[in-house]
């Protein structure tokens, strides 16, 4: 069973990915690469799922983040299919990651303070 701290690790992972990856494109280029839409839709579902399998006492701890919105994002990309707004996810990966990537940079620290 992974930790919190595994947890976390992973969503900063995707968050990095959407972030480097995001300054390459514009939003033409980006809904016109297949692949390039598929791949962040895959690392915002992984955010999602990373955030939901978080304990409880974690996200009271940090409740800064708003997991919940970030665990339903995922469940309406997944269960959607065939109706992806990659509009919708232009906007979340420039508007949004940012502030959530500042804030698990935040919470990253904190733990690792914990446990120096």
């Amino acid at each position: 069973m992974k930790s919190d701290l595994g947890y976390i690790s992973h969503i900063k992972e995707e968050l990095t990915f959407l972030q480097i990856e995001s300054k390459k494109l514009n939003r033409d280029q980006f809904i016109s690469d297949n692949l390039i839409k598929r791949a962040f839709v895959r690392s915002i579902e992984i955010i999602g799922e990373a955030s939901n399998k978080l304990s409880d006492s974690f996200k009271r701890k940090y409740s800064e983040v708003d997991w919940r919105k970030l665990s339903a994002t995922r469940n309406r990309l997944i269960h959607g299919y065939f109706v992806v707004d990659y509009d919708i996810v232009w906007d979340l990966v420039i508007n949004k990651i940012p502030t959530l990537e500042t804030q698990i940079n935040s919470i990253l620290l904190k733990e690792k303070t914990l446990f120096d």
